[in-house]
């Protein structure tokens, strides 16, 4: 059996008179790809941003590993084996790929830093292992700017490994690429959550991605969660359909 990694208890989150989360839980296991998804002003990021630290909530916990990291600061949370990608690619572009990975390294390892040693120096083998891990290597000392997007969200996922996290937040992963840059992140994601045993939370507006990637499914709508399960579940599920289309049937997904 799986370890119970994220233990999502109760959040709730108000901004004015809006419930934006109104009494959501889950959990995540070690080794599973969870994704989060409903449609605009579902509450998925405010949830998100909460589990993260970016926000506090105003009631519920956030267990990981039993531990409640609920109104933490984010750097706290990063320090405790949370790394996390944006919807947007946040990489310095003036940088080397592989030196944007040191940076992180350099962050996660405070306690090390040598004054006398040049800062391109500390932590570069580590740095080359990530970037093996992702398939990146042989780009390590190419500027992040020279590089399609769909392999700056890699660097970006490597950045995400460096403090060798128990628990992988992903926000919209494939925003912005192609079919085959989507299903390539998301192929490389699982087989590194199978080797490393973490766990991720994903949202994303692909179905295609969400069906054909994630373990399971949560579904929230106006700030509750309405629905959880494994895809095919929650492809048949006709509140989640009525959410999304205004119909009892979920179309134009494909079962990849």
């Amino acid at each position: 059996m799986t370890e119970t990694l994220l233990s999502v208890r109760g959040l709730r989150k108000a901004f004015g008179g809006v419930q934006a989360v109104d009494d959501v839980s889950f959990e995540l296991h070690s080794g599973e790809l969870l994704a989060m998804i409903g449609p605009n002003g579902a509450g998925k990021s405010t949830c998100f941003n909460m589990i993260n630290g970016q926000l506090k909530p105003d009631a519920g916990s956030v267990l990981l590993q039993g531990a409640d990291i609920a109104g933490r600061r984010p750097r706290d949370i990063w320090r405790r084996g949370v790394g996390r990608t944006f919807q947007v690619a946040a990489t310095y572009a003036s940088m080397t790929v592989v030196e944007n990975v040191q940076m992180a390294l350099l962050s996660h390892h405070r306690g090390l830093f040598d004054p006398w040693r040049r800062a391109a120096r500390l932590h570069r083998d580590q740095a080359i292992g990530l970037l093996e891990q992702v398939g990146l290597a042989d780009r390590a000392d190419d500027p992040c700017s020279t590089l399609a997007y769909g392999d700056v969200k890699t660097v970006e996922l490597a950045v995400a490994l460096a403090n060798s996290p128990k628990l992988l937040l992903m926000d919209e992963p494939t925003a912005g690429m192609a079919p085959r840059e989507r299903n390539a992140l998301m192929d490389l994601t699982r087989r590194l959550v199978k080797e490393m045993g973490i766990g991720v939370l994903f949202t994303e507006h692909s179905m295609d991605v969400v069906f054909g990637h994630a373990d399971r499914v949560i579904v929230l709508a106006r700030g509750e969660l309405i629905a959880q399960g494994v895809p095919d579940a929650i492809r048949s599920d006709s509140r989640v359909a009525e959410v999304y289309f205004g119909s009892g049937k979920l179309t134009g997904i494909s079962h990849a």
